[in-house]
């Protein structure tokens, strides 16, 4: 069966990091009657279903020790490795949506996901939207993301958590390069977010993108 055929209900809404994407997928779920595909949450599956032949990259980072994830390589180094750059996570998602119900829309929030993988699927362009962020709106975001020492730690273990951050940066800058020069070739819309636009104008944009305007979350006391 067709794949863009069974995942016609599926909206991707991707992006680089600190876009806002998962603030503007709950607007939208809020507001219409959606699920939402939690890319980051699915991931913690993924580590299951991985193999070292199957997924070389993913294999490598999981099974690297965490400071090493990070310091003592440069940005460049970092986006090559990427799993997601090598399309090792593609498949999962897709697999995921397939085992999903598909009586509603399915909003999918997730980075990993490339216009040139989703493009294939699509059933009209808008479908599939990438929020990239300003490197101003994305340096304010992580800053203010990865304040609490917690999370850093989480995140980049006990290493410098200074430069694990401006390598994180520089790899986001790569990898937003790669979206657009993708968008461009699949000629798939991408949305600049710079902070000037508030959720509820940037829901009421996506949800016509996305056909959602005419689906009303039920409301409980109905």
């Amino acid at each position: 069966m067709d794949l863009a055929r069974r995942l016609a209900h599926v909206r991707w809404l991707a992006g680089g990091t600190g876009s806002g994407k998962s603030t503007l997928t709950r607007a939208l779920a809020e507001r219409h009657d959606v699920l939402i595909y939690d890319g980051d949450r699915a991931e913690r599956d993924y580590v299951g279903r991985c193999t070292a032949r199957d997924q070389p990259y993913l294999w490598a980072l999981l099974h690297a020790p965490g400071p090493r994830r990070w310091n003592g390589r440069s940005a460049q180094e970092i986006f090559e490795s990427m799993p997601s750059l090598h399309g090792e996570t593609f498949g999962f998602v897709v697999d995921d949506l397939l085992a999903l119900p598909a009586d509603r829309p399915i909003l999918v929030d997730d980075f990993r996901t490339l216009p040139g993988e989703v493009a294939p699927l699509l059933n009209w362009p808008a479908q599939a939207v990438f929020l990239l962020p300003t490197p101003t709106f994305r340096d304010r975001a992580l800053r203010s993301r990865f304040a609490d020492p917690d999370r850093a730690r989480a995140n980049w273990g006990d290493g410098d958590h200074r430069e694990a951050l401006a390598l994180r940066l520089g790899r986001d800058e790569l990898w937003d390069a790669e979206i657009r020069r993708q968008a461009a070739v699949s000629h798939l819309p991408v949305v600049t977010v710079d902070g000037s636009r508030g959720v509820r104008d940037l829901a009421d944009d996506f949800a016509v993108r996305f056909r959602l305007a005419d689906r009303a979350t039920p409301r409980a006391d109905r």
